[in-house]
């Protein structure tokens, strides 16, 4: 099963597999970029054109997989955790779901679709299970689902972001001592027009925000700073063909802005909770590796910061690139995580 991620700047797909000794495999990782007003604020503006650069990512990527795993924005789903009692059938449990779910949904119900899972007993309420339903406006699911089908595939699942990145970061934070039992830990995912941060600590989450700040912003100083047009300056920020006063004029000024941006959302979550510090920073997405960043927030915050490769400790297909794998590998964490999708059915 592929994993694909669209989101306001390119699409993304990750392909995984297992070999014989039960490691991840990562086959295949493509990106295509989108131009900016063709997806605006989650919606797909620019169906055609949006379904035409998933054409070619799966082109691009050679994959021969049809089954595909997305997501959709938080903004786009509506999430309720809810009690009820343990031992229902799947058809008390649904119409109980139901039921609850008119509480919180502000639409109709047959303009939604609704999902939900069991996700265990609960901690406060014995002879109770926690039941986690997600809701989301059939037209936005159905806008997600026919990206696909243009492109030949077959939408298996559809899923929120934040869970889908969350999943594949899980994954490194057991590589973190004593498996990153207890650990804090911030991701932060750096957009084109928003950052989105998620505390984390033993799969819990315990505060999100998302910050109206992004990798478009440095396009725009390039723009600025050297009359590119939008295109030309994407395209020389993706290659590194920038004049020799880039890093001192363009790219520094940036980068303090950035860690100015994530020191503030950290201040954020210990002002709103009883928190005051965080184990772990970990930075994803196309600004995460810019040089001197990872640095600069360990100075700035004091907390050990890092910037989040989903593919380590898998093995690579012979369908990698592996120095652009290695260059892009920040973007693809929510892709990643839908693609693991496949081995938790």
């Amino acid at each position: 099963m592929l994993g694909l991620d669209v989101s306001s700047s390119s699409v993304k797909l990750v392909e995984l597999s297992r070999n014989k000794a039960g490691k991840l495999v990562l086959e295949r990782c493509e990106i295509e970029p989108l131009e900016r007003g063709w997806i605006v604020d989650g919606n797909i503006d620019m169906f055609d054109s949006v379904a035409d650069a998933v054409r070619r990512v799966v082109k691009k990527s050679g994959t021969k997989a049809k089954n595909v795993a997305m997501a959709l924005p938080p903004s786009a789903v509506i999430t309720k955790k809810i009690m009820l009692p343990s031992g229902l059938s799947d058809q008390e449990l649904e119409l109980q779901v139901e039921t609850e779910a008119n509480q919180y949904i502000p639409f109709p119900l047959d303009e939604v679709s609704l999902d939900f899972c069991v996700v265990g007993p609960s901690a406060t309420s014995s002879g109770d299970v926690e039941v986690l339903i997600a809701a989301s406006r059939r037209e936005k699911v159905q806008d997600i689902q026919g990206l696909a089908e243009a492109a030949g595939l077959k939408p298996v699942i559809v899923d929120v972001e934040s869970y889908a990145s969350r999943l594949a970061t899980s994954r490194l934070i057991e590589n973190l001592p004593i498996k990153g039992a207890g650990s804090i830990v911030a991701l932060f995912e750096v957009g084109a027009l928003t950052t989105s941060m998620q505390v984390i600590r033993d799969d819990e989450v315990l505060y999100d925000r998302d910050q109206a700040f992004g990798g478009a912003q440095l396009t725009q100083l390039i723009v600025r700073q050297y009359g590119f047009s939008l295109e030309e300056a994407e395209s020389k920020k993706r290659s590194g063909e920038l004049p020799e006063d880039y890093e001192t004029s363009v790219l520094r000024p940036f980068v303090e802005s950035m860690v100015h941006e994530i020191g503030r959302a950290l201040q954020f979550f210990f002002t709103s909770t009883p928190h005051n510090k965080v184990d772990f920073v970990m930075l994803a997405g196309g600004s995460a590796g810019l040089p001197g960043l990872t640095e600069a927030v360990t100075q700035h915050t004091t907390f050990p910061c890092n910037v989040v490769n989903p593919f380590d400790g898998m093995e690579m297909g012979d369908g990698v690139r592996l120095k652009k794998m290695t260059r892009e590998a920040p973007s693809y964490l929510t892709s990643c995580g839908l693609a693991l999708r496949r081995f938790m059915q």
